[in-house]
């Protein structure tokens, strides 16, 4: 893939709007995980230091076209400032009189943060006049939000068309990990997908069988193929209704030569609660009055010992319920072998999607895995094959209005 980055951006004196993602998770007023925020410090430094005037733009949360005044960035922009440790100003709108002002008193090296962007419904509608508008604040864009470049919106692909368009750092560390991902991987490579309902990740399997070697279907999807098969499952959960599919992506799999590997082993209880008692059993053993809550040590040997063949690692979902002890123990021990070959330099490893994240985190490797996306949506359709419209502005400059 080939995209346009800060490498070849002359931002010095420059207004450069910047897209990034400042949706972070915040209860009673405060921000819970200052992650997404950390993240996007390098390319504001970057911008500030090379004498860029930096306007960051995002969205909120869901006001739907109106002003919420629970739901403004300005609480986001102060802790923007405490991470960057610098002067950070705030317009208390993203287009108009009010930003255009704000913008007019930023000096070199200075930064702003908009109000933000979805208190307009031009921002969801793509509209070409709330992109003409932001446009007209800056020189250059810079998108820095993989997280929110699946969504055609003024922000992210519209102002594409009116400026000169770069990917930020952390865009750029996202496509450059999710290429080499899937890609231009190094072979054997391997997916591991998780998850609640087949129904949920048909495109992401089908995309996937055609681009890995081995496919690790876990979490109560696995219990939708193994009852495709007419292996009893008990009271887990699971899709009747996707049988024959589960069916078909089994039969796609073998004929692109795309090794599926099931639990061989579960872990069965009565009911999900913490520290219930539990069974281990063969697959094919399940009671009929028990439900499959996690695979089981052999099934995690197995996995394990498959790590030492593989050179790269994409992984989406978790393995059990892991959020509920014990049955977290699947998915705990296999992010540990994960991180210990990626460690040891034999490992490629990609991971993304909410539940993964956390579950990389409540097993304390997270910063041992090669890339960690918290893209959510956006890293769940790039696996599924799609084509981002915010990416795709920074690809191609086919309908670029701005001069060349």
């Amino acid at each position: 893939m080939k995209f346009r980055t800060l490498d070849t951006a002359k931002v010095a004196g420059k207004r450069v709007l910047l897209r990034a993602d400042l949706n972070v998770p915040m209860r009673g007023g405060a921000i819970t995980d200052l992650t997404r925020l950390e993240r996007l410090t390098p390319t504001i430094r970057e911008l500030a230091e090379k004498g860029a005037r930096v306007i960051v733009v995002s969205h909120f949360d869901r006001p739907d076209g109106r002003r919420v005044a629970g739901l403004s960035l300005r609480p986001i922009s102060a802790a923007l400032r405490d991470l960057l440790a610098r002067d950070v100003f705030f317009a208390d709108d993203c287009v108009g009189p009010v930003a255009e002002e704000a913008v007019a008193k930023l000096e070199p090296g200075q930064v702003l943060v908009l109000e933000n962007t979805r208190f307009h419904a031009g921002e969801e509608e793509n509209d070409p006049a709330m992109a003409k508008q932001l446009a007209r604040l800056a020189d250059i864009f810079v998108n820095d939000a993989f997280s929110t470049s699946h969504r055609a919106h003024a922000s992210t692909a519209g102002i594409a068309r009116f400026l000169p368009s770069f990917a930020g750092r952390l865009m750029q560390r996202e496509l450059e990990a999710l290429t080499a991902a899937l890609d231009d991987p190094q072979r054997p490579v391997a997916a591991i997908v998780g998850g609640a309902k087949v129904s949920s990740k048909l495109a992401l399997l089908g995309n996937l069988i055609g681009r890995v070697d081995v496919l690790v279907i876990g979490g109560a999807m696995a219990n939708t193929f193994l009852a495709a098969q007419g292996v009893a499952v008990g009271r887990s959960l699971q899709e009747a209704d996707m049988h024959a599919t589960a069916l078909d992506i089994l039969a796609r799999a073998k004929a692109a030569n795309c090794e599926v590997i099931l639990p061989v082993d579960v872990v069965t209880a009565s009911e999900l609660r913490a520290n219930v008692p539990t069974r281990t059993v063969p697959v094919g053993d399940v009671p009929t009055d028990a439900m499959i809550l996690d695979v089981g040590p052999a099934t995690v040997a197995l996995l394990i010992a498959r790590l030492a063949s593989l050179r790269t690692l994409v992984w989406n979902g978790p393995l059990g319920a892991f959020e509920t002890p014990p049955f977290d123990a699947a998915t705990v021990a296999l992010a540990h072998a994960v991180a210990d070959a990626t460690t040891a330099g034999t490992l490629r490893s990609v991971a993304g999607g909410g539940d993964t994240v956390s579950a990389l985190r409540h097993a304390g490797v997270a910063d041992r895995i090669s890339y960690v996306s918290t893209a959510g949506g956006a890293f769940l359709e790039w696996l599924e094959g799609r084509m981002l419209p915010g990416i795709q502005a920074l690809q191609s400059l086919e309908g670029v209005i701005f001069p060349a």
